[in-house]
């Protein structure tokens, strides 16, 4: 069975090497975050000292790291040290253009590439049921399944070099833009007199219907487990949707495509982040909008 390299062991990345572990893989991890030895140790993980000692007798490498600029450095650094023919896999989130110049880093020294941004949060990490949005080969994607599998419930492959985050970034631009006119509404229902409930019920069944409503609603009660009824702790924290909503407008000024949600929604956690929100769930903007304060 394939040794397998982790690099990034942060709220996401563990939970998934962790996974990885119980689906009977050997896992050797790293990371420079304080404390991460201690905690992939527990979890059954093995540790390494650097990337480079990482990777060496790995057969499959991912990597689960803050942004572009990160992997691009990362991947630079193992891509000559990893096994002939081995697979390199990106689960972070970072922009479509850092993510073709992994695949390129890769190509150039004959390894398999394959970027597989994830949906589900760090509840989908632990509990393995993850998407995973693919970009590259069909050789890439075919090999890399067996492996998402054990961390994920539903793997796409999306299309070629970088397809993975175009993904992405679409549809956390509809998340987001979809989490405030959720919000929206629900404020709206207060000034109106209408109870949280009632809405929920006629949204949830109707053509407003949106996972922001019927799996994430952000007011408390109607959704047990979502944010709003566990003091909005996330969850995805509102940096981390505004890192995605900014990356969703590089994007499409890159495309030349025109977002005027996307943007808005990107302007509003800006300013809700910069207000000191930004470890607060996504869906806690309903504080925000509702008075200008962060949602309690």
């Amino acid at each position: 069975m394939a040794a397998v390299a982790f690099i990034g062991l942060g709220n996401m990345g563990l939970p998934m090497a962790l996974n990885l572990v119980r689906a009977g893989r050997r896992v050797r991890g790293f990371d420079l975050a304080p404390g991460a030895r201690e905690a992939a140790l527990a979890g059954g993980l093995e540790w390494a000292d650097s990337a480079l000692d990482c990777v060496r007798e790995a057969q499959v490498v991912v990597t689960m790291l803050p942004a572009g600029k990160h992997v691009r450095a990362v991947w630079e650094e193992i891509a000559s040290a990893a096994q002939p023919g081995a697979l390199l896999i990106d689960s972070s989130t970072i922009d479509v253009e850092s993510a073709r110049a992994a695949h390129g880093l890769a190509g150039a020294r004959g390894l398999l590439s394959l970027d597989a941004p994830v949906s589900g949060g760090t509840g989908g990490a632990r509990a393995g049921t993850l998407t995973f949005m693919c970009g590259g080969s069909a050789e890439a994607f075919a090999a890399a399944q067996p492996m998402l599998e054990a961390m994920g419930k539903r793997i796409v492959h999306c299309g070629g070099a970088g397809a993975g985050q175009a993904a992405k970034v679409c549809n956390n631009m509809i998340l987001g833009a979809t989490m405030v006119a959720t919000c929206e509404a629900f404020v709206l229902a207060e000034k109106l007199g209408l109870d949280h409930q009632a809405l929920f019920d006629v949204v949830s069944t109707s053509s407003g219907q949106s996972w922001s409503t019927t799996t994430y609603c952000p007011v408390r009660g109607p959704v047990p487990t979502s944010p709003a009824n566990n003091g909005y702790k996330p969850g995805f924290a509102a940096a981390l949707m505004l890192k995605d909503l900014l990356l969703s407008q590089e994007a499409a000024a890159s495309a030349g495509a025109v977002t005027p949600m996307g943007a808005a929604a990107a302007g509003l956690y800006q300013r809700f982040v910069a207000e000191g929100s930004g470890e607060v769930d996504f869906s806690g903007i309903i504080g925000f909008l509702r008075e200008g304060t962060v949602a309690e």
